[in-house]
């Protein structure tokens, strides 16, 4: 018998405890965790293992390990993509029958598959909210040179995002790492991600789970066209007049405002110095979530951080704070604003949204309040109005715990 192997950056021995010798489909109920799965063409099981929850998937030895590293470099990069934990192999049955290695990620907390999402959600623009997010991370992984080679939604986890969605990379077996990709692969991504999705929202509309009357071709074909913006804006040469030089000034704030921060920029000018040519050269995500990490510590998604920044900044023009340094205001912002409203939640509520989340919902509720009263309602009484009337009725979405997608709740959101 093959002694059994696992490879780990930081093995946990509780891991001995679950049963290799078995295919993971058979595995007994009690040690699996029941989450939401997406479609895979592999077994996926989740279990708890000293408190936490890991996603294992059973595949070929050489694909388990080309995977794990492979997680293991997207998350050097800072690429939003599930975290390798550990590769089980020489897996044998009591018979000595050969078994599949098991791939283990960690399980991306406060995530569900697209299946979940449409079940959860109930709003018309789902389908576009969760492409936006799939745009964006696709082309964040092309900027990196990151070849996916099987786009699909059932490859993605989501999470909330302020009233959009982030999306995160779960399948990286066909993946590859370059240099740089060619206008061809990442076409070739392109297209495929297309025939998949439309592919996907077919199937979401023959179980009544999507719009009938809306057209899954045309939402591919929005997918393209999204990616194709933003791609452009990113990395596009503009050319103008050397007297136009605020221009210079104008690319850097959209990038920003898209949630971009230029590490370098390429700046050429004609040979009678008339014409002026910029180019980012090196674009990073994470704009607003970095600068909110930077001032207040809160790990937030992009759109997220975008609010509670506003927030921030609302907050300083109404203490008229305007003129002191803005780390000083976004402590005290910090300490009076934020940290009260998300410590109001009760403990056993606390894994329904993640506290950025959360803050993000509350400022919606108090803007909604206040409009139906006719005056500002304050901090405290919309968390305590939100918490009796809405975030009771929401599932919990730290380790949704159901296989059946139908069985979730509606919630607009």
């Amino acid at each position: 018998m093959a002694p059994l192997e696992i490879t780990a950056s930081r093995a946990d021995p509780a891991l001995l405890d679950l049963p290799w010798e078995t295919p993971l489909e058979q595995w007994p109920d009690e040690i699996l965790a029941a989450l939401p799965r997406g479609i895979s063409r592999h077994v996926v099981r989740f279990a708890r293992v000293s408190g936490r929850v890991l996603a294992l998937k059973e595949i070929s030895h050489a694909l388990a390990q080309r995977e794990y590293e492979m997680l293991r470099v997207l998350g050097r990069l800072e690429i939003p993509a599930v975290e390798s934990f550990a590769v089980v192999s020489g897996r044998t049955t009591p018979s000595g029958e050969e078994l599949d290695a098991v791939l283990i990620t960690r399980h991306l907390q406060f995530s569900l598959p697209y299946r979940a999402v449409f079940s959860q959600v109930s709003r018309p623009d789902t389908a576009h909210r969760l492409l936006d997010a799939l745009a964006v991370l696709l082309v964040r992984l092309h900027l990196e040179g990151f070849y996916w080679g099987d786009v699909s939604l059932s490859n993605t986890l989501f999470r909330r995002d302020a009233g959009a969605f982030a999306a995160y990379l779960v399948d990286v077996e066909t993946g590859s790492l370059h240099e740089q990709l060619s206008t061809g692969q990442r076409h070739y991504d392109l297209d495929l991600a297309r025939t998949n999705i439309i592919g996907e929202l077919m199937d979401l509309q023959a179980g009544d789970m999507f719009d009938p009357e809306a057209d899954p071709v045309a939402v591919g074909d929005d997918l393209i066209s999204r990616y194709e913006e933003l791609w452009e804006t990113l990395t596009s040469r503009e050319r103008f007049s050397a007297d136009e030089r605020w221009r210079v000034s104008a690319r850097i704030e959209k990038l920003n405002e898209l949630g971009f921060d230029v590490g370098e920029l390429e700046i050429t000018t004609d040979l009678d110095g008339t014409t002026l040519s910029i180019m980012p050269k090196v674009v990073d995500a994470g704009h607003h979530a970095r600068r909110l990490m930077r001032l207040t510590g809160i790990d937030a998604q992009e759109n997220q951080a975008r609010r509670l920044l506003n927030d921030l900044d609302q907050y300083r023009a109404d203490t008229e704070q305007q003129l002191e340094d803005e780390e000083f205001v976004a402590h005290e912002w910090l300490q009076r604003q934020y940290e009260p409203v998300v410590r109001a939640v009760p403990r056993s509520m606390r894994s329904k949204l993640e506290p950025p989340e959360f803050f993000h919902e509350i400022l919606e509720h108090k803007w909604f309040l206040s409009e139906k009263q006719g005056h500002d309602v304050s901090l405290d009484e919309t968390v305590r109005h939100y918490i009796l009337n809405v975030l009771i009725h929401r599932p919990d979405e730290k380790s949704l715990v159901t296989t059946e997608t139908s069985a979730l709740p509606i919630f607009d959101s």
